[in-house]
């Protein structure tokens, strides 16, 4: 900012000195906020923390691979709640009455119910149906089919299917209804009008809840340390058990789950970003109808 001056010369800095005190609480603020965070800062490294310990677990094979079961269990969960979730939104948005109470119980019980619950439930399956399968056909022992991985996928990919279904119904319900008219009218079918007009729509709507739900799913899968899936926590657990350095044990899941959240936030960004340009780009298009020049 360029100082003015008076007649005998002098510059005036009223103007500087106006804006450098026209907001004291931000620089009281910012003081708090400096002060607490030296104090953790000062706490972490003057408390009884092992740190060479933390260094050395942090590339531990055991820990590695639970962090490897972590994010597959989140990709698959993930991908199975999108799709659970994907058929559920459309049955809701069906015009058959069976298949909107369908979908609707669907969502009333997984989301009344917490997961946590829900793993317990699939992982001691075999309590009441000791086998399981096609009577003929095929047969199993339950205890033999439902294993720690395969309940805990089922237990976090189910139950958030019933989440993803509200998010992309209130995606796809966003869509201006003036458009599927539109792309009915020159010769769409239904299907194709969701798949080319609705959904790619919607996309840009549900992206950032659903970032947001992945997020909460890495986090989510320690739970399935409750029924022995073997998870970054449930290693770290089986470790400090044995050497009694929980703090140190729990410090290098947290470096992991940090790291991970922060890849994945960045990448919601750029995806979010990218469809953001990909949506202006074509509502800055001029139509093109079937039948007449562009």
């Amino acid at each position: 900012m360029s100082a003015t001056t008076t007649d005998s010369g002098l510059p005036v800095l009223a103007n500087v000195a106006r804006v450098r005190l026209s907001h004291p609480s931000r620089w009281v603020v910012a003081i708090v906020c400096l002060v607490g965070l030296a104090l953790v800062v000062r706490a972490f490294a003057l408390g009884q923390i092992e740190w060479a310990f933390v260094g050395r677990f942090l590339t531990a094979q055991a820990i590695i691979t639970g962090f490897a079961n972590t994010v597959l269990m989140t990709v698959l969960a993930m991908a199975l709640g999108i799709l659970l979730g994907l058929i559920a939104a459309l049955m809701r948005l069906s015009a058959n009455p069976v298949a909107r109470v369908v979908a609707g119980a669907y969502i009333w019980f997984f989301r009344g119910t917490p997961v946590y619950l829900q793993l317990l439930l699939w992982f001691n399956l075999a309590l009441i149906f000791p086998t399981m399968g096609i009577p003929g056909l095929w047969e199993a022992r339950t205890v033999d089919v439902m294993t720690p991985f395969l309940a805990a996928l089922l237990g976090l990919g189910v139950c958030q299917g019933a989440y993803t279904a509200e998010v992309i119904r209130a995606g796809i319900t966003s869509v201006d209804a003036g458009q599927v008219e539109a792309a009915k009218a020159v010769g769409m079918t239904g299907p194709q009008v969701m798949r080319h007009v609705v959904l790619p729509q919607a996309l840009r709507v549900i992206t950032p809840p659903i970032g947001n739900e992945v997020i909460g799913m890495l986090k989510h899968t320690s739970l399935a340390a409750v029924i022995s899936y073997n998870e970054i926590m449930h290693t770290a657990s089986m470790i400090y058990f044995v050497n009694n350095r929980v703090i140190e044990m729990l410090i290098v899941c947290s470096i992991y789950y940090l790291a991970t959240v922060t890849l994945l936030s960045i990448g919601q960004s750029w995806l979010e970003r990218h469809l953001g340009r990909a949506a202006r780009r074509t509502s800055g298009a001029a139509p093109v109808i079937q039948g007449e020049p562009a």
